[in-house]
């Protein structure tokens, strides 16, 4: 396992991924440059397409621990973060929530109230959690995977822009193709149950010590200074655009570019090229800008008009 190159372990767990999650092939990818790149990831998609699936997946691929927090609307703050209880001895002991994991898939996180999102943002932010004035680190490997319904959903409420903009990217999964459909099909045939990882067969391709290793060499992809012009100005674009009242922040442009180090990590590049940004463009910033009403009643969505600033980019040519 140490003879092989990170791009060789990255992709290999790529191929992990695309071995289960069948017919979604870009949003696992968008999903493990994110988790490569230290980012926190919001999935949207309607039940039953294979979220829960993909992280759990991504569980077995590096052996870390793997926590599911189904959010709803009584969901209280301790019951993510864990409570400090009196003991017989009159001490205080912590008792962890089930935030202190590798993986977090914070299941339909938009069906919870504020302060409860509140909470597991704050961990995501500072990777501790603080309970009754103490703080208790997570996990170097802790990454959230944060479920959400389309917001038209009933007894949805959408997240507010600060929040969203912790999350690195917005990872859409939407219905497979009918290939994939059928595949996913046959596959229950030959005995594949989504609630029995024991099926899935997936072995181990690296630990969270190579995961760290693999972070690692994304941090050490070259950025030439061109591609970070490219980056910022992009981002600029999103709020100089009259398609948008709110335009992307800073933070959406340092996202962007560890990202695209990411992904060139996945290609076996060690440095980033235009198409690195622009694959990943929309993912990053889509849930990080407001499309105007107007435009928004005429069915232009984020993608689109994200999309019309990149092609009016001047991409970088060496």
């Amino acid at each position: 396992m140490g003879a092989a190159s990170p791009a060789d372990d990255a992709r290999r767990i790529l191929e992990a991924l695309d071995g289960v999650i069948l017919g979604q092939a870009a949003a696992t990818r968008e999903a493990l440059v994110c988790l490569l790149a230290r980012g926190h990831v919001l999935l949207e998609g309607v039940p039953g397409t294979a979220k829960t699936l993909l992280v759990r997946t991504l569980g077995l691929a590096l052996d870390v621990k793997f926590q599911r927090i189904q959010f709803t609307p009584d969901l209280m703050p301790a019951d993510i973060t864990g409570v400090t209880l009196l003991t017989g001895a009159r001490e205080f002991t912590f008792r962890p929530g089930p935030i202190f994991a590798d993986l977090v898939l914070a299941d339909e996180i938009n069906r919870a109230p504020a302060k409860t999102q509140a909470a597991l943002l704050e961990a995501m932010q500072e990777r501790t959690v603080t309970v009754d004035g103490v703080g208790h680190p997570l996990s170097a490997t802790f990454t959230v995977f944060a479920t959400q319904n389309p917001v038209e959903f009933e007894g949805t409420y959408p997240l507010p822009e600060a929040e969203l903009d912790r999350f690195m990217a917005k990872v859409l999964v939407g219905y497979p193709d009918s290939d994939a459909e059928r595949g996913v099909l046959e596959r229950t045939v030959q005995g594949f149950e989504a609630d029995r990882p024991a099926t899935y067969g997936v072995s181990q391709v690296t630990d969270a010590a190579g995961l760290e290793r693999l972070r690692a060499a994304v941090e050490g992809v070259r950025v030439a200074s061109q591609i970070t012009a490219y980056i910022a100005g992009v981002v600029r674009a999103t709020r100089e655009a009259a398609s948008f009242t709110l335009g992307a922040s800073p933070r959406a442009g340092v996202a962007l570019l560890k990202a695209a180090r990411a992904a060139a990590l996945l290609d076996g590049r060690d440095y980033v090229i235009p198409d690195d940004v622009k694959r990943l463009a929309c993912a990053v910033l889509r849930h990080r800008v407001s499309v105007a009403p107007e435009l928004e009643l005429e069915g232009v969505t984020p993608d689109a008009a994200l999309k019309a600033i990149l092609d009016k980019t001047e991409v970088p040519t060496a």
